[in-house]
């Protein structure tokens, strides 16, 4: 099986008067180049001048090193904030079970957050949503409201799901969780609660794979909150 390995870097030096820019494209067969060997190829390249060999090589490197630290955080759950130091909504602890969220299956979920300001419609949703392929994030187009989308009012949404004047869906009802806006400023919780999740029609591109969801609340054109979700799917179907 050819393996390639591409290392594009594009190099500024200055010499004098002049800069000088370069781009190294190498290919293999059947063994990986190491970096005693890179630099031997390189060094051939001896128009280059041996500063631009040097930042070549490194930037090889340091891409290498990047991609696979990079390719280790796209498995497995994982979240985090990912708003200003003092944004008024933020999530304190979020579980999920299992890896990978099976669908349809069941799903073990615990979640705490904390708003210091009330939220009041309208609120703006900016969702952005990525799947890994080959070892890249691909960000996934907003196709009839599903994928990398922005909702004008949150709150809209909640109604269209959850009609207003109807009970909120267990578990949040027994927590006493709202399900519909305004929510009030404070805390939280929701213990760790078994849900199911059905058989969903979905694009097939959203089915199997790892995902990366970012989502950012706002209104009045300021940033209540941001929240980032690693999360690997499989679909039974």
């Amino acid at each position: 099986i050819l393996r390639f390995i591409i290392c594009i870097c594009a190099s500024f030096i200055s010499i004098g008067n002049w800069s000088l820019i370069s781009f190294i494209y190498i290919k293999e067969a059947q063994i990986q180049i190491g970096k005693s060997q890179y630099l031997l190829l390189a060094k051939s390249v001896t128009s280059l001048g041996s500063d631009l060999i040097n930042t070549e090589v490194n930037c090889a490197l340091d891409f290498e090193k990047t991609r696979t630290a990079y390719t280790v955080k796209i498995f497995g759950f994982s979240w985090e904030n990912c708003g200003k130091p003092d944004d008024p909504a933020v999530l304190k602890t979020l579980t999920l079970s299992p890896d990978p969220i099976t669908v349809p299956g069941d799903l073990k979920a615990s979640a705490s957050g904390n708003t210091t300001v009330e939220l009041t419609a309208p609120l703006a949703v900016n969702v952005t949503l990525e799947k890994e392929v080959a070892g890249f994030w691909v960000k996934v187009p907003c196709v009839e409201e599903i994928g990398s989308c922005h909702y004008a009012d949150g709150c809209d949404l909640l109604n269209q799901l959850i009609p207003p004047g109807q009970d909120c869906p267990e578990p949040l009802h027994t927590y006493g969780i709202p399900c519909h806006c305004p929510f009030k400023a404070g805390m939280y919780t929701l213990p760790e609660s078994d849900f199911y999740l059905p058989d969903i029609d979905l694009p097939y591109w959203l089915t199997n794979g790892h995902y990366r969801v970012q989502g950012v609340l706002g209104a009045m054109g300021k940033e209540l909150g941001c929240l980032k979700i690693t999360f690997a799917v499989h679909s039974n179907n």
